[in-house]
Parts: C-alpha cells; sequence; structure tokens
C-alpha cells in the first residue's frame, strides 16, 4: 500500500462529513494511482460509551502505524458533565499531544462564489487568503498547574500558560516555511505588552527572521489581530501564533469565509499527521444531512499537499469546490438563486466534478 488512512469519524455531524471526504479520497487516489488502505476506530463521546474512554489504547496504537487520519469531530451535550479527563474533547487533546501534531495549519479563503455569505461587506473579504498556523501542544491547554481547588472558602480555577524557547522556535519556523511558499510574509501574533510568555516568543520569533531573509516578518498584538482581520483581512498573509490565540483567531477568520463549514485543517508533526475541519461536532443537526462536508473535503486536498507531497492535487480540489459552489450551496451558504443541497449529495457533487476534471 502506498498509504494507510486511519478515519476517526466520530461524534455528531462527524460521521456525515467524513464520509463525504472518504468520496473525494478515494476519487482523488484513483486518479493518483495510490494504493490506500483504510481503517475506522472509535474516538471521543462514542468511544467513551464503547470502553469509557474518549481515546481508547486500541485507536491510538491504529493513529500512531497510520500514514494520516481524517478526523471528524468530538463532543456534544450528551457527555458535557462527564469529568473533563474523560470528556470527548480530552480525547483528542490527548491525541494531539501523543502524535506530537504541534503545527495547526488553518487556512482561511474565501471563495468568490460565497463572498456574500460572509456576515462583512464582499469589498471587505473578497480575496482574503490567509493561513493560521496555530501551536497545537503548548500554552493554557495544557500548562501545569491546571485544575479548580477549594481556597479560603473560595473556589479558584487555575490555568497555566508555559513555552519554551524550543517549542516556540519550532512553531515559528514553520510559519516562516509556511510563509516562504505563499506571499513571504510572515505575522507573529502575541500579547508581548502583557505576558511575559509573549515577551519571550517575539525575542524567539525575531531572533529567527535573519535565516529567512525572503520573508518580511511583522509582529501584532493578539487584540489589534482581532480587529485586522475583519477590518481589513486581505492585509495578512500567514499568521503564526500559540495554542490559545490560534484557536480563536481561526474560528474569527472562518467568519469571513461565509461559513466555519468552510474551513479545513491539517495538524502536523515530525512524523504524524491528522486532517479535519475545524467546526465541531454540532449536535442540533447531526443525522439531518443538514451539514457542510466542503471544510473535510478540503482537509483531504490539504492531506495530498502536506502527507503526500502532491500540491497539484490540493489545487484539483480548490478548483472543484469553485466549480460547484458556483451552483450549489448547502443551508449554511445558501443564497438566493442556487440550488439547496445536503451533506451526502454535496459530496456526490464534489467526487463528481474530481472525476470530470481532466
Amino acid at each position: 500500500m502506498d498509504a494507510n488512512i486511519l478515519v476517526i469519524a466520530g461524534d455528531g455531524v462527524g460521521p456525515e462529513v467524513t464520509a463525504q471526504g472518504l468520496k473525494a479520497l478515494k476519487v482523488l487516489a484513483k486518479r493518483e494511482r495510490m494504493r490506500l488502505a483504510l481503517d475506522e476506530a472509535p474516538m471521543g463521546g462514542a468511544a467513551y460509551d464503547l470502553t469509557g474512554s474518549p481515546l481508547p489504547d486500541a485507536t491510538l496504537a491504529k493513529a500512531r502505524a497510520a500514514t494520516a487520519i481524517l478526523f471528524g469531530a468530538v463532543g456534544g451535550p450528551k457527555w458535557e458533565k462527564l469529568p473533563f479527563a474523560v470528556r470527548p474533547e480530552a480525547g483528542l487533546l490527548k491525541l494531539r499531544r501523543a502524535l506530537e501534531l504541534y503545527a495547526n495549519l488553518r487556512p482561511a479563503k474565501v471563495f468568490d462564489a460565497v463572498a456574500d455569505a460572509s456576515t462583512l461587506k464582499r469589498e471587505v473579504v473578497a480575496g482574503t487568503d490567509i493561513m493560521v498556523v496555530r501551536e497545537l501542544t503548548g500554552g493554557l491547554y495544557f500548562g501545569e498547574p491546571r485544575g479548580i481547588r477549594d481556597e479560603g472558602g473560595r473556589r479558584i480555577g487555575v490555568n497555566t500558560m508555559v513555552y519554551d524557547d524550543l517549542e516556540i522556535e519550532r512553531i515559528v519556523r514553520m510559519g516562516f516555511k509556511i510563509a516562504a511558499g505563499r506571499r513571504k510574509r510572515l505575522l507573529s501574533v502575541e500579547k508581548a505588552n502583557a505576558l511575559e510568555v509573549s515577551q519571550l516568543w517575539r525575542e524567539v520569533a525575531t531572533g529567527l527572521a535573519g535565516e529567512y531573509p525572503d520573508v518580511a516578518l511583522t509582529h501584532m498584538y493578539v487584540d489589534n489581530a482581532a480587529m485586522q482581520l475583519v477590518r481589513a483581512p486581505r492585509q495578512i498573509d500567514t499568521l503564526v501564533t500559540e495554542n490559545l490565540f490560534g484557536d480563536i483567531l481561526s474560528d474569527e477568520a472562518a467568519m469571513l469565509t461565509g461559513s466555519i463549514g468552510l474551513l479545513p485543517s491539517a495538524s502536523l508533526g515530525e512524523r504524524h499527521a491528522l486532517y479535519e475541519p475545524i467546526h465541531g461536532s454540532a449536535p442540533d443537526i447531526a443525522g439531518r444531512d443538514l451539514a457542510n462536508p466542503l471544510a473535510t473535503i478540503l482537509s483531504v486536498g490539504m492531506m495530498f499537499r502536506y502527507t503526500f507531497g502532491k500540491p497539484a492535487v490540493d489545487e484539483r480540489v480548490h478548483r472543484a469546490v469553485t466549480g460547484v459552489l458556483e451552483r450549489y450551496r448547502t443551508a449554511d451558504i445558501m443564497s438566493a438563486g442556487k440550488t439547496q443541497v445536503g451533506c451526502a449529495e454535496m459530496g456526490d457533487l464534489l467526487a463528481a466534478a474530481l472525476e470530470a476534471q481532466p
């Protein structure tokens, strides 16, 4: 086999969107004459219900052995009252840490056909093409000490933002490398006027700039970056930032595109890679054929770019999405004069468009 792909559908709309991603994956693999071995494993709430763990040992073992992982989503109201250690989201955090998936790439590209679906004016968002490079295994989500404790009659919640210089260096290097292949502008986002960890971040980023003379490095505080994303998003090419800031800013960037259902992502480490839509499990629409599968299908395109080294295939996926959006829409991006389709039909349309490409 050329590649071993593990499919982790997860919860909510996860199974629906990964099924459509698989349609595209199979078409693309056939066109590229690649032989794929496909396997499945449970994770999240579904895995907890089966095994008592959101990330069973068997799933983690399969993930370690896979060439790449196609992931859906985890979580939902059913599991919200569980202790954090066994909640679905804890399984995802554990998987990222176990596979050392330290770099999360989240492109936010506005397709011209759906620019009017954005909550911002077309003249603001049209032409936006941003890559958010988010550190994924450090910061507040993983730092110690953490927890909730009783002290003097009060309950105190504690989380710790921690980064060492090597963690910062590897994600900023990734940012420079991604920017070098785009428009050669890297924006480093932190809060160096208030946080010591951000002061170290800026120092490390500045120190690396000399190694990438073709890439222009600039710095911005996170609050200003949040404002600039909605004021003038086209000024931003590649944005690198830490875990919490990246989580927030990439979801904000999603709304530039018109729907979070249009944003794919790649989580990369030295040896492993996971591809997923950035949206959640959307339990309110699960099982109703309403989810937008385009983020998952675009994530498959990213798999070909970053794991298989075939950027031209990723570009083909973008062309197919562009073509289909000229006529067809899912409910989240529906507009007058277009034909509304469900999740499965949108997957069929994309697979057919990929098949028909010369």
